[in-house]
């Protein structure tokens, strides 16, 4: 039996600019990823999660670094997904893997903003250099 290769090259490659620290550039990228996962045959709860998770990593980049990039991208090959790109310039996370266990907060919330979004998906890595940025990329797979 021949194996096949799995293929997860981006059919589709959307990109939104997040600039400046208003709340809309949020609402925009959390609907555009709603709307994403729902053309491609996501029951409501995972458009849901992924909107939520979207929303969470996008917030950090518009508080902590004042603007980002979110890119999306269809998957397909052996399976079909969606996945999510947010990356900033921003001051980066000294201690990812305390930031990744929860609880861990700079500002007022409750810490739960990347480990949260981090259950909310099926693949998470998080990337991040202090003083040189943070680059987050988030899968889900259609079941």
């Amino acid at each position: 039996m021949a194996s096949r290769e799995l293929k997860d090259e981006p059919k589709r490659v959307l990109e939104m600019r997040l600039e400046g620290r208003d709340q809309t550039i949020i609402v925009t990228a959390r609907g555009a990823v709603r709307e994403l996962a729902r053309e491609l045959g996501f029951g409501v709860v995972d458009q849901t999660r992924l909107a939520t998770a979207v929303s969470e990593i996008a917030r950090n980049a518009v508080q902590y670094a004042g603007k980002g990039l979110v890119e999306f991208r269809v998957l397909e090959g052996e399976r079909v997904g969606l996945e999510v790109v947010v990356s900033d310039e921003g001051p980066g996370i000294p201690d990812i893997s305390r930031v990744l266990a929860g609880g861990y907060s700079t500002a007022q919330g409750f810490g739960r903003g990347i480990s949260g979004a981090r259950a909310l998906v099926d693949e998470f890595t998080l990337e991040s250099t202090p003083g040189k940025g943070t680059r987050v990329r988030m899968r889900k797979w259609l079941p």
